[in-house]
């Protein structure tokens, strides 16, 4: 499916009249959220607010659901799972003002009577300030006698064990260590291989780093392309793998929490 396939999930793209009938049968609402972030030399630094967006409007079209605007900047970066503030172009928020913003919207679609929400997260630092935000808006949801139910998930958690471990040669390094490698590689090749610099896709390695974080951050252990793991091994035959199979594990649980039939 291409990009333009989605435009009627997208709130943004449509009417606040068709929005208004849409809401009369209750669907979900997916809130994606990402970071603008350093993605070595050969992605683009949106890369977290465009995949959690991708994810979200397969998932939404499978549920019939809807999906808001991106919010494309999160919490600041760690050397650990993003090689750091220090990398210029990395622009990041604080977690006050992460956890406000999640808590402004979600008051909006609680206003709107919208019952169920979905946050699809794809930045790692962001995940306890988007539980914050949505703990305040639930709180607030609940005094006004809206009964909200809200999911945050982190849409990597829904890939199968035995997709990931088909894809690398040796063991999956984690999470952390595959920022801007070959996970995040492989899907932008699905979703946009334009947006890919084959050229200067870096030469393999390692963060290194201790079993601590140090303040202030001194980029200690990142390599200095800030890509965290070997991407050398990237295709987009992995990318679809990788989007497909997360897509639809996310789907059959957002279909077992719901309820939906």
């Amino acid at each position: 499916m291409t990009e333009t396939n989605f435009i009627h999930r997208k709130i943004g793209r449509i009417t606040w009249t068709a929005y208004q009938k849409h809401l009369t049968r209750e669907p979900i609402i997916f809130l994606p959220v990402g970071a603008l972030e350093q993605h070595g030399p050969h992605l683009p630094m949106g890369c977290d607010a465009i995949f959690s967006e991708e994810v979200s409007l397969r998932v939404a079209e499978a549920l019939n659901g809807l999906v808001l605007p991106p919010l494309t900047y999160g919490y600041k970066s760690q050397a650990r799972s993003g090689g750091g503030q220090l990398f210029p172009g990395t622009t990041s928020l604080d977690g006050q003002t992460l956890t406000s913003m999640v808590q402004d919207i979600l008051r909006e679609v609680a206003r709107h009577g919208v019952k169920r929400v979905a946050v699809i997260n794809g930045h790692v630092e962001n995940q306890w300030f988007l539980t914050e935000g949505i703990d305040l808006a639930l709180r607030e949801a609940k005094s006004n006698g809206n009964q909200m139910q809200i999911v945050r998930c982190e849409y990597w958690n829904f890939t199968p064990q035995d997709v990931l471990e088909s894809l690398f040669e040796g063991a999956f390094p984690g999470v952390d260590l595959e920022h801007a490698a070959l996970i995040e590689t492989s899907m932008m090749l699905a979703l946009y291989p334009s947006f890919v610099d084959l050229d200067n896709l870096p030469v393999d390695a390692y963060g290194q780093f201790p079993n601590y974080d140090s303040y202030p951050q001194n980029g200690h252990g990142v390599p200095a392309s800030g890509v965290l793991a070997p991407a050398s091994q990237s295709s987009a035959e992995k990318g679809n793998l990788l989007i497909n199979s997360t897509v639809n594990a996310m789907v059959s649980a957002l279909q077992n929490e719901f309820l939906i039939s």
